[in-house]
């Protein structure tokens, strides 16, 4: 469901946020879909369960899901979300392309790393 890496430098709760939305936006969870409870979740990741809280408590705050006292946490309705996320993505990603553009990096070499090539820049 959701793969953690202990070498990237990204906080774990991260991680587990970028799982969760990754799975919401592909489909695989649907609107109004309940989320595995965070001791559920925690055991199956094998990590503490603040961490998974910390996770549902950011998504929520952004929009990707809903809590409902006593019965959990559910994937919300809409993709409005998602695109917020893409523009904030875009615009962190823009002035890394121009640097590497300033650098030297050829279309090629973009389009390597954009296919997911091992070419290195």
């Amino acid at each position: 469901m959701i793969h953690l890496d202990y070498r990237d430098s990204r906080p774990i709760y991260e991680q587990v946020c970028d799982g969760l939305r990754k799975l919401m936006v592909t489909g695989v969870l649907q609107s109004d879909d309940k989320l595995p409870s965070v001791r559920q979740l925690a055991t199956e990741l094998a990590i503490n369960p603040n961490t998974i809280q910390r996770s549902y408590a950011q998504l929520e705050s952004e929009g990707y899901v809903y809590s409902v006292s006593g019965r959990g946490t559910f994937v919300a309705a809409g993709q409005s979300q998602h695109e917020l996320r893409r523009q904030e993505v875009v615009s962190q990603v823009k002035p890394l392309l121009e640097e590497l553009r300033s650098l030297g990096l050829t279309r090629e070499e973009w389009l390597a790393l954009w296919e997911g090539g091992k070419k290195d820049a």
